[in-house]
């Protein structure tokens, strides 16, 4: 054995001992160093990324981190009420803590939002608390016997009622939240009456420390940045309609255009999907929009339900834009202009768009112009005149098939749906332009007016000149 240990002193003694730094590394470890800082650096630059498509750029970034602060700050003002000695002993004690629940739960990032939870949350509280005490009354009223039976039977029934009343689709949109509240206090309240001697007690303080809670919320939500409901929803109609508009010419530019103009204009043309993705959150907001109160230009009461109607036009709109785009991508080349057609067709593609953007304009600014109606008229000249180019076709096709002239067949075949799809297109541009017409007479949009303070009558006459025109024309 100490010949053996021996042995392995003197294998150590003999040994020699590298630097680690000229030990020869391999390539597989040179990658590892190599790429362990890059791998790094893309890993940030991707959580970086993910980040600003969360908060849709830097604005909305800017909105998010203020919305932040104002839970925190909330949160801090709710929380004297635990701090304070005098505040904390008026309120109920320990009860003070479902204020901090309601701040939590009810602070959203609109007012109409928060609105909407604090009333629910407020309503339900007080819904269930008093027939949760009133129930309590009969139970007591029964004997020691059938106190528990008259408790959990009503348990069981209202809970039964109101979980089935959220399948109401009026009740689904505007109280689901406080029907959710409703049972939870009524059963909190109506269980904690068999055991608790002051049972009203115990349901104003939590009624009154969830409208202290309420009553911060609200107060921070509308006074510090608000954000509203019904102007998002305004700004999001007027978007979707520049996009549409956007669209429209897109589709006619990448078919008639060059292929380095059409590549560019062919992005521009799938805008008509955001419009067709955009009613979920156009019925949210207009549902949340509906518990805010007047602020700056709209008046309380404002028809936010129509804006939703003015989306639905925009989306039947949409179908055939997309119907138009999915017949210039199958084209097998781009149309030549056959008859000017190239030239008609972008015009009454800039028409619709014009049409579309003065609308979106009257919803921007909330006034009612006639320069819309001169639009239309426009665009309505602009159809006839592509009418009358496909009317003139069948000649100018015999003529073609006179002269064994098969290219010019073959074009029009091309255009002839594409030009059916502009003109539907046009009518339902019309039905936007009407949606649009009894937002404003409702909502009582102001009338674009001079510097004299007297209503522009030049662009009624224009109006009416331009319709004039158009008549004649086409006669």
């Amino acid at each position: 054995m100490d010949h053996i240990e021996k042995e392995a002193l003197d294998a150590r003694e003999w040994q020699i001992h590298v630097p680690e730094d000229t030990l020869p590394v391999s390539a597989e470890h040179k990658a590892c160093r190599v790429s362990c800082p890059a791998m790094f650096g893309s890993k940030v630059a991707g959580l970086t990324e993910m980040v600003r498509k969360m908060t849709g750029g830097a604005a909305d970034y800017s909105g998010k981190a203020v919305y932040g602060v104002k839970v925190a700050l909330a949160l801090t003002l709710v929380s004297l009420f635990y701090y304070a000695r005098p505040l904390y002993d008026g309120v109920g004690g320990r009860n003070v803590v479902w204020a901090i629940m309601t701040v939590v739960l009810v602070f959203e990032y609109t007012v109409g939002g928060s609105m909407y939870k604090g009333f629910n949350r407020t309503g339900g509280t007080i819904s269930g608390a008093g027939l949760a005490l009133a129930v309590h009354w009969v139970a007591s009223k029964s004997g020691r016997t059938l106190e528990p039976v008259v408790a959990s039977g009503s348990v069981f029934l209202l809970a039964a009622a109101a979980a089935f009343s959220r399948f109401i689709p009026m009740v689904k949109s505007l109280y689901d939240y406080g029907v959710t509240v409703f049972i939870i206090t009524y059963s909190f309240v109506a269980v904690s009456g068999y055991r608790v001697e002051d049972l009203a007690a115990l349901a104003l303080q939590r009624i009154s420390t969830i409208a202290i809670g309420f009553a911060i919320c609200i107060a921070v939500c509308a006074l510090v940045f608000p954000v509203w409901s019904g102007e998002d929803l305004r700004l999001l109609t007027t978007r979707n309609m520049e996009t549409l508009a956007d669209a429209i010419e897109a589709c006619v530019d990448s078919h008639f255009a060059s292929a380095e103009d059409a590549e560019r204009a062919r992005d521009r043309s799938e805008g008509y999907k955001r419009v067709l993705g955009s009613k979920a959150s156009e019925d949210a907001q207009a549902n949340l929009a509906r518990w805010e109160p007047a602020h700056g230009v709209i008046g309380f009461r404002h028809p936010y339900d129509l804006y939703t109607k003015v989306g639905a036009a925009m989306r039947r709109c949409a179908f055939c834009v997309e119907a138009l785009h999915i017949r210039v991508l199958a084209a097998p080349e781009r149309a030549p202009r056959l008859l000017g057609a190239g030239g008609t067709f972008a015009e009454i593609s800039l028409r619709c768009a014009r049409v579309l953007r003065e609308a979106s304009r009257s919803l921007a600014t909330m006034m009612a112009s006639g320069a819309l109606g001169v639009a239309v008229a426009d665009m309505d000249a602009a159809v006839r005149v592509l009418q009358s180019d496909m009317r003139a076709l069948p000649s100018k096709l015999l003529l073609s098939q006179e002269q064994a002239d098969t290219s010019l067949v073959e074009a029009s075949m091309e255009l002839l749906p594409m030009a059916l799809l502009l003109i539907e297109i046009s009518t339902r541009i019309k039905g936007v332009v009407d949606a649009v017409a009894t937002l404003a007479s409702v909502a009582g949009f102001e009338q674009v007016q001079d510097g004299d303070g007297h209503e522009k009558v030049e662009t009624e006459i224009n109006f009416g000149t331009a319709i004039e025109q158009t008549s004649e024309s086409f006669e």
